[in-house]
């Protein structure tokens, strides 16, 4: 029997997000994946800012930047005629608390394939072909059985294993909310001769109903969506009678009914859902990859510090804190469904999410911040940057000289405003600095 602190179950970006995070941190995990091979498509392809910030304290932010690019603008066909548009995502330039302040698109399994490498960098590795047949639980351990027949014992199982959650089902919790009033689509990565790659085309008319192709950076695809129904024939003839376009290749894809669903638990003793296990997002907004990578990022370094003897009610806090911005978020991908509107930035970057009612937040506003808020980047008194620390992995204690104390947690969020020095987090020393006035 093999034991282990953690056994994570899906290596999607979720999984590999909350692998990589306890990697870090040198607490022990398995990464089992029950496909034989890593996913192939575009599918979640928006990396929001919030999710840019966390990628940079994980040490991929150069990869994913260098995968991929600005969100392109749409360019409308209508007969002989076309127009472009507005973009997806608004453009604004990096500022000294905002790094990274637009959305960036890279297709999904290029980002896992750069969430792989470091992983592998820091010693893991994901375990293809292995799915989670049955588990059970005790107050002390779960003990699972593989796919393979190899059993093991954990302390905790994080279920990352998608919509189809084994895990979820397992525990007998369901996806409430709804199925949205949509027509199921398709989405395919298609390489298409003789298309102008610099813009996101729409033929909003077509036959059967709207069919987009949007190009992949640093590939030689486009991301095709429509109705299932456009295409029941095949994507090829789709596409060339919308747009007098030759499809060369089809190199993946995938029909998808839009819902909006979550569960009402996130955890159920010794087991946690993280990602879609615990919620799923119609594609609008670009919500659902990026709210599950910071839920494995909430999870993470609470996981480790249980691990290292602190109380077990600190995972308790995972629930209070996820749960509620699942929801939030949830509402805010419908509104957009139902409006079509193609304007983002603010209302989806992700970065005003807060858990300013977390029994971890305590303390006064400091001027605009607030316990619970993200923390955003500074210059610091020796030149370096705050997020240059939250590398680290540890929580950072900010000093200044005149003023309240602000102590951050270890991923990212403000745990304390006050002058009293507050607990240490995650069982590693508290990083303190001062910030740099000029």
């Amino acid at each position: 029997m093999y034991e282990t602190a953690v056994l994570i179950a899906g290596a999607g970006p979720t999984g590999l997000t909350l692998a990589l995070d306890l990697a870090r941190r040198g607490i022990a995990f398995r990464l089992i994946e029950t496909a034989q091979t890593p996913f192939a498509g575009s599918r979640g392809k928006g990396i929001q800012p919030r999710t840019l910030e966390i990628f940079d304290a994980l040490g991929v932010i150069d990869a994913i930047l260098a995968a991929g690019a600005p969100y392109p603008k749409f360019r409308m066909h209508c007969g002989p005629f076309s127009l472009r548009a507005g973009s997806l995502a608004t453009f604004k330039p990096p500022t000294k608390s905002v790094p990274y302040p637009n959305l960036w698109m890279v297709p999904q399994a290029r980002t896992e394939a750069i969430l792989r490498e470091r992983l592998r960098a820091l010693g893991g590795q994901v375990e293809f072909g292995k799915a989670l047949a049955a588990f059970t639980q005790d107050a002390h351990r779960v003990v699972a059985t593989l796919s393979t027949g190899e059993i093991v014992r954990a302390d905790f199982l994080a279920g990352c294993d998608g919509g189809h959650s084994m895990v979820r089902k397992s525990l007998g919790l369901r996806l409430e909310g709804e199925t949205i009033d949509e027509p199921p689509m398709l989405v395919a990565d298609v390489e298409i001769e003789g298309l102008d790659r610099r813009d996101w085309h729409l033929w909003p008319l077509a036959k059967g109903g709207p069919i987009g192709l949007c190009p992949l950076p640093n590939t030689s695809l486009f991301q095709f969506t429509a109705k299932a129904q456009t295409a029941a024939a095949g994507i090829e003839g789709a596409v060339h009678k919308a747009t007098g376009h030759r499809i060369q290749r089809v190199a993946w894809s995938s029909i998808y009914q839009p819902a909006a669903r979550m569960v009402n638990r996130y955890r159920v003793g010794r087991v946690f859902l993280a990602g879609d296990a615990a919620h799923v997002h119609p594609p609008t907004g670009g919500q659902g990859l990026n709210t599950g990578v910071q839920d494995a990022y909430n999870l993470g370094w609470k996981f480790a510090h249980v691990a290292r003897g602190g109380p077990d009610s600190l995972l308790d806090t995972y629930e209070a804190e996820r749960l509620p911005i699942a929801a939030a978020v949830l509402g805010l991908s419908k509104r957009l469904l139902k409006t079509r509107s193609i304007r983002r930035g603010d209302a989806t970057n992700q970065l005003a999410l807060h858990y300013r009612t977390s029994p971890l937040s305590s303390g006064a506003a400091c001027g605009s911040l607030h316990p619970g808020d993200r923390m955003p980047d500074a210059r610091l008194d020796d030149g370096t940057r705050l997020f240059d620390h939250l590398r680290s992995g540890r929580a950072i204690e900010i000093l200044t000289p005149a003023g309240p104390r602000i102590l951050i947690r270890p991923d990212g969020y403000i745990a304390h405003i006050g002058a009293t020095h507050f607990a240490e987090y995650a069982g590693a020393p508290t990083l303190r600095l001062r910030p740099r006035h000029n």
